[in-house]
């Protein structure tokens, strides 16, 4: 029996992983700062709360790494790079669903919806939070709160996974379970 009324789980990074050997592998031929450029939180936030498209971030990181065609083509490589689902995460959280809602919690973009579609999730969840849509991002406390609401839980009958350990002490915070993702088996020890 789960000790929990509801799951809410981050996507990137729990669910859903990238190809960080070939994200690699483009910065290094191209011998530019994509990762640290793409993730700086000046250039990353307006999309993470919806304020612009995933295609106007891409441009703005072109721009800020120079804005010639090396900087562009090294983009246009870097937004293809594939991704994929944990089937071991898929598993355990539909498991858990038959008890509970599981809500993905994430920090996203406008393309979530096409991404999960591209991953035969669009379904999966009982209901997505993306900050992209409801306008705050995680760690702010209102992120969780949606997403407890939408679950019919109370917060602290939640449990929250994230592979950011910044994220899951925002969620304690609020009287959540917190788990800090970086292991199966650190999900597999509170769902089974």
């Amino acid at each position: 029996m789960i000790p929990f009324d509801a799951v809410l789980c981050d996507f990137d990074g729990v669910l859903r992983h990238f190809d960080h050997a070939a994200q690699a592998d483009i910065e290094a031929r191209y011998g530019l700062p994509l990762m640290k450029t793409a993730f700086d939180p000046d250039l990353i936030l307006p999309p993470t709360l919806g304020q612009v498209t995933e295609e106007q971030w891409v441009e703005s990181i072109v721009a800020a790494l120079g804005g010639d065609e090396r900087a562009r083509q090294a983009m246009a490589e870097f937004v293809t790079i594939g991704f994929w689902v944990d089937e071991e995460v898929r598993a355990l959280l539909a498991e858990a669903q038959q008890h509970v809602p599981v809500i993905l919690v994430t920090n996203a973009m406008d393309t979530l919806e096409e991404h999960l579609d591209l991953l035969g999730l669009t379904y999966f969840a009982d209901d997505v939070v993306s900050s992209a849509r409801v306008g705050v991002a995680k760690p702010d406390r209102r992120i969780y709160e949606i997403a407890a609401e939408r679950a019919g839980a109370a917060p602290e009958r939640c449990l929250f996974v994230d592979d950011r350990l910044q994220n899951v002490e925002a969620a304690r915070s609020l009287g959540m379970t917190g788990v800090h993702y970086r292991s199966f088996q650190d999900l597999a020890a509170v769902l089974r």
